[in-house]
């Protein structure tokens, strides 16, 4: 089991990994969770759409990845979090993504219109193995602290010990 201390480096990576600075130590988890916001509803979304192998659910959530990679500062996922939890008094506010974030989510989004038309095309095969590795990086991010986006983003950009640094088993710091 892990410890409160490891909690609170795995999550301390993750918002480094996102593109943000260093968190203050007693406001790291307040902003990991609202970091969190947008994946696991992206990833409850997700699901219902591989469940119900959903093309046009697919398409809508790629479109609205690419516009919160393309316009961070319109982003609709952030905006319902500032709206909804980031106007509590302990409630942390997000702005608009940095670049591993926003890279991040244009990956989903391609992955996405991949998933949507594969569905619409009848191609099984491509449907199924985009969607495993959708709910594969997806799963890795909610639950092991770890967005591949972020983490690719990062060693595209020659910066791979600090992408390293980064991961959630990392105890040292980025």
């Amino acid at each position: 089991m892990e410890s409160s201390q490891g909690h609170i480096g795995s999550k301390r990576n993750f918002i480094l990994q996102q593109g943000l600075g260093e968190p203050l130590p007693q406001s790291c988890p307040l902003q990991y969770s609202a970091l969190m916001f947008q994946p696991r509803l992206i990833g409850l979304l997700s699901l219902l759409g591989v469940i119900f192998q959903s093309a046009w659910g697919f398409l809508v959530l790629s479109a609205i990845l690419w516009w919160s990679a393309l316009l961070p500062q319109w982003n609709p996922f952030d905006a319902l979090y500032n709206y909804t939890m980031g106007t509590k008094p302990d409630g942390v506010r997000l702005d608009a993504a940095p670049d591993p974030r926003r890279f991040a989510q244009g990956v989903a989004g391609t992955f996405m219109v991949i998933i949507g038309s594969s569905l619409l095309l009848d191609r099984t095969f491509i449907t199924y193995t985009f969607e495993a590795f959708l709910l594969i990086a997806i799963a890795t991010l909610v639950f092991g602290r770890l967005c591949f986006g972020s983490l690719i983003f990062h060693l595209l950009s020659g910066r791979a010990a600090f992408a390293m640094r980064t991961l959630p088993w990392s105890g040292r710091k980025p």
